[in-house]
């Protein structure tokens, strides 16, 4: 499989250097300022984009995150509405790669045929399914794969030697190593520790690995991005989000503005990690 996903990692190596990963909740804290910051993430830096498909009952995800999904849900945010988010950024953007990550539920009800072949048309370039393990890999994995969309799968630091390969199984795209035990936002990657469990899943895959899960700061994304080939950073910009909104829930002026500079600080700091 060669898309936007693969040439864009073939092209950090390249350049030597780990890409920078966001993460944010579609409709956010509304579609229109959504909107506008998906459009500004490249440029202020964001290599590849994640995109979570808001759900009513987020596991795996902390409390800044689920608070996100449900402002998004709030807001109107329907997964229909997600796919026209894609549409509206493809207009734009032909390179840039975008991945849908969430749960199974609301692409159950939508149709699993039909949504694989509406977000392959809209410009989706992976999934990232939280609540479907490889057991499951008729369900969603294969079938995705097969219509030429990746299939991520999230590694964790209890994933033993025993495990590994069937996570591995079908994974395209990269790999998510979830560098802490629990839910998103919480705790903060140990450096050393993560360096070892990339240098492992390099043993078992020629897949790039990204580094996610308590990384907020640019100095922590740096520490990250000397290890691994991606830093994924998702609830200290959804943080920002909650922090930018009027008593009603409302954005405040330049809510975008300052979420696209984070990003760009971020940026920077993956970007001179190896230097």
């Amino acid at each position: 499989m060669s898309g936007r996903i693969e040439r864009r990692f073939a092209e950090l190596k390249e350049e030597g250097r780990a890409g920078l990963i966001t993460f944010l909740s579609a409709g956010d804290p509304d579609r229109e300022t959504f909107g506008a910051i998906l459009s500004g993430l490249p440029a202020a830096g964001a290599d590849l984009i994640e995109i979570g498909m808001p759900f009513s009952d987020p596991m795996a995800d902390g409390p800044s995150i689920q608070a996100g999904s449900l402002r998004a849900l709030k807001a109107g945010m329907t997964l229909p509405g997600v796919l026209d988010l894609v549409r509206r950024f493809r207009r734009a953007d032909e390179t840039t790669p975008l991945v849908l990550m969430g749960y199974y539920n609301p692409i159950y009800t939508y149709g699993p045929e039909r949504f694989l072949d509406d977000a392959k048309a809209a410009g989706v370039d992976g999934l990232i399914l939280v609540d479907l393990p490889p057991e499951e890999d008729d369900e969603l994995c294969l079938p995705a794969r097969g219509k030429g969309l990746a299939f991520i799968r999230l590694a964790t630091p209890t994933t033993d030697e025993r495990r590994l390969p069937k996570v591995l199984s079908n994974t395209s795209g990269f790999i998510y190593y979830v560098s802490i035990t629990g839910i998103t936002g919480v705790g903060r990657p140990v450096v050393e520790l993560v360096g070892q469990a990339v240098a492992r899943l390099r043993r078992h895959t020629d897949l790039p690995v990204a580094v996610g899960f308590g990384i907020r700061t640019p100095d922590q994304a740096a520490e990250v991005a000397r290890v691994a080939d991606a830093a994924v950073v998702g609830s200290a910009l959804v943080e920002l989000i909650a922090g930018s909104l009027d008593a009603e829930g409302r954005p405040k002026a330049g809510l975008a503005d300052a979420l696209l500079g984070q990003v760009a600080q971020l940026a920077r700091g993956v970007r001179r990690a190896r230097d």
